[in-house]
């Protein structure tokens, strides 16, 4: 019984990133711009106005926000800018755009804050499994990012990874 167990993804040169660690906690909430407006698609800049002033925006304290228009209601840009406005003091982040938008949004500030020279012709796998949602796109920018610097490039676990790039 002089076997010991020896796990050899951790003694390797393997380098893992997990999105999922990169994943911004908070209430994620979409705020449709029809609800202030006049029968949800007429702005009339006065009742518009009115129903800002009116809101409950300490509802939003801390969360995540997406100010969202549906195509098919036409209003001036100014109405969304002015929306943000108002939310901006009370929320931890803003934007315009749907909940998706505003998840890559969250994930592409995060990898711009990564320093990638720790990567430089390094053994790189993106971990593909997590338990939180990861945008598509923000993998699609990691691998973006890693492929001019890394000597390899894989996708997924340690146990079935897909390779992606190989430095020639």
């Amino acid at each position: 019984m002089g076997d010991q167990i020896v796990n050899r993804v951790a003694n390797s040169a393997l380098q893992v990133i997990d999105l999922e660690t990169l994943y911004q906690e908070g209430t994620r909430t979409l705020l449709s711009i029809t609800d202030f407006l006049d029968e949800g698609v007429v702005l009339r800049e006065q009742s518009f106005r009115e129903r800002l002033k009116s809101h409950n925006w300490q509802a939003y304290q801390n969360h995540l926000v997406a100010v969202y228009c549906p195509q098919d209601v036409l209003v001036p840009q100014w109405a969304t800018l002015l929306l943000v406005t108002y939310l901006q003091p009370v929320t931890q982040f803003v934007l315009v755009g749907n909940l998706n938008d505003l998840e890559q949004q969250l994930f592409s500030e995060k990898l711009a804050q990564i320093d990638f020279a720790a990567y430089q012709d390094g053994m790189v796998m993106i971990k593909g499994c997590s338990n939180k949602p990861v945008p598509q796109q923000a993998l699609g920018l990691l691998a973006a990012k890693l492929t001019p610097i890394v000597k390899k490039l894989s996708y997924g676990e340690a146990c079935s990874s897909v390779p992606l790039y190989k430095k020639p």
